[in-house]
């Protein structure tokens, strides 16, 4: 294991155990590793808004003997992300250009199959049952995690009344948009390695107001499900600098058709309901090609 993915494996661990200011310093290094790495102690307590004495116990909570070894470990955190193209290389480079298409495919299938495999169909039940029972609804991904909230998201809003995506820059900006969230409500969690800081304090927050948390992530060792009452594991890992998302995609599909079989009557009206929106409004006709029209 490398020293980088250590620092972020210990960050995981021992999240829970973690004073509010160095809880701060966790979601800060987590997403901007690349700039605190360059920092003094001082200077990056000044950023993230907490004491030089608090980022030097932080280190220590984590295991590092002080702020240099632990400077160190952030530097190799740096290291692994330049070296991602590097170990594409290692991977894909001794096959042909040609060869690229097939290859990424199939891996993406043996990845679905291993997911297939391994989920747990009591766990995706639940899943189904708890979005059915609940007041609202909200779904968070970060960074490459994004596309597959947003997608979620929008066929959620089909099924559902209230259905809130949450969109951030900042821990702080994600929090307020939650700060009504409560027992009957639920929130859906996306995150594969390397995990969002971000998105685990979201799901702390939902917990703690007792609302129901449902975790889309990559393993049963993930920090993601510290919080979750429901987990939800596909297969995500591709040794290059891309992460795979075909599997937890193919998930959300899953789920997506399950709920929707659940509420087929519900649905089928909400979808007449909107068709005579767009139809009243020509919204398909200034958004979409018809490719008849010109015959």
């Amino acid at each position: 294991m490398s020293g980088g993915n250590e620092l972020l494996n210990r960050i995981n661990e021992r999240y829970g155990s973690l004073s509010k200011g160095q809880k701060l310093l966790a979601a800060y290094i987590t997403d901007n590793y690349d700039k605190a790495a360059f920092l003094t102690a001082a200077r990056l307590g000044q950023v993230v808004g907490v004491s030089e004495s608090t980022v030097v116990r932080f280190a220590s909570h984590l295991g590092y003997r002080g702020y240099p070894e632990f400077q160190r470990a952030m530097g190799e955190l740096v290291q692994d992300k330049l070296h991602a193209v590097h170990r594409m290389e290692d991977v894909y480079g001794r096959i042909s250009q040609s060869e690229i298409l097939e290859t990424v495919l199939k891996s993406d299938m043996e990845r679905v199959k291993n997911t297939l495999e391994h989920i747990d169909e009591h766990a995706f039940d639940l899943a189904v049952d708890i979005l059915l029972s609940a007041r609202h609804i909200y779904v968070l991904g970060i960074r490459s995690c994004a596309p597959l909230a947003e997608f979620l998201a929008f066929y959620l809003n089909m099924m559902f009344d209230d259905v809130r995506l949450l969109h951030t820059s900042s821990s702080s900006e994600l929090l307020e948009q939650m700060v009504h969230i409560g027992r009957e409500d639920v929130m859906i969690g996306i995150s594969f390695p390397r995990y969002s800081i971000r998105t685990l304090k979201a799901m702390e927050l939902a917990n703690n107001r007792s609302a129901r948390v449902i975790t889309l992530t990559d393993s049963v060792h993930s920090p993601m499900n510290l919080y979750s009452s429901c987990n939800l594991i596909a297969k995500s890992d591709m040794s290059s600098i891309l992460d795979s998302l075909t599997a937890p995609m193919s998930v959300i599909n899953a789920l997506l058709l399950a709920v929707c079989m659940k509420k087929q009557d519900e649905v089928v009206k909400r979808l007449e309901l909107l068709e005579q929106v767009w139809e009243e409004y020509q919204i398909n006709g200034n958004d979409e090609i018809n490719y008849m029209s010109d015959m």
